[in-house]
């Protein structure tokens, strides 16, 4: 008596599809749903809003250039800063005199908004990120600039350094990462605290 035997291939679909309706729809399903349901703030991009505005995120930097504002972390990615489509370094070699350069006019730029700040410059304040879309600056970057911003924005600079620390951030449970500030939630603080005029309150 014959027996049939099942085709070699059957297996192999039945086992596709069961794992693409399942990888593919059920489990992304089950992911964003509980996403939304338990850290809706993060699951939609950490996204930060300022009389009903969307200005931006929590997770990726901007281009402040106004001495009234904290300037964040230099930016590499792509044609402009914070080019979130094209995250990633300069990957300049540490003896390419184009870093040096770059490094430089960084410097030079944050002398002419600040003459009379003769502290040294801390290093990521000079420096591009590896994503290039870092939001954060380092507690020194920011102690290095509340100076100039208190100047310009006629506060004291205890105003602005208590300003710093309401928006620093400490390590991921106490012990992953370093202390930092989020340059972008500080920046709307201070324009909270003491608004400026239209022309000068540009980025």
């Amino acid at each position: 008596m014959k027996t049939s035997t099942p085709h070699p291939l059957r297996p192999a679909i039945t086992l596709f599809i069961l794992l693409g309706v399942l990888l593919g729809g059920l489990y992304p399903l089950l992911v964003t749903g509980l996403a939304q349901a338990f850290f809706p703030h993060q699951a939609n991009g950490s996204l930060i809003e300022r009389q009903g505005q969307l200005v931006g995120s929590e997770l990726i930097g901007q281009n402040f250039t106004s001495p009234a504002y904290f300037w964040g972390r230099p930016s590499a990615a792509g044609t402009f800063p914070n080019n979130g489509l094209a995250s990633g370094g300069s990957n300049l070699g540490p003896t390419n005199p184009a870093l040096k350069q770059a490094a430089e006019d960084r410097a030079k730029a944050l002398q002419e908004a600040d003459p009379g700040n003769k502290s040294a410059i801390p290093m990521d304040l000079l420096t591009a990120s590896a994503s290039g879309l870092d939001p954060h600056i380092s507690p020194a970057a920011a102690a290095y600039q509340v100076a100039r911003v208190a100047r310009v924005r006629g506060m004291t600079v205890q105003q602005v350094r208590d300003l710093v620390h309401a928006n620093s951030e400490a390590p991921q449970w106490g012990l992953f990462g370093e202390p930092r500030v989020n340059v972008l939630k500080l920046n709307l603080a201070l324009d909270a605290a003491a608004p400026m005029p239209r022309t000068d309150a540009k980025q």
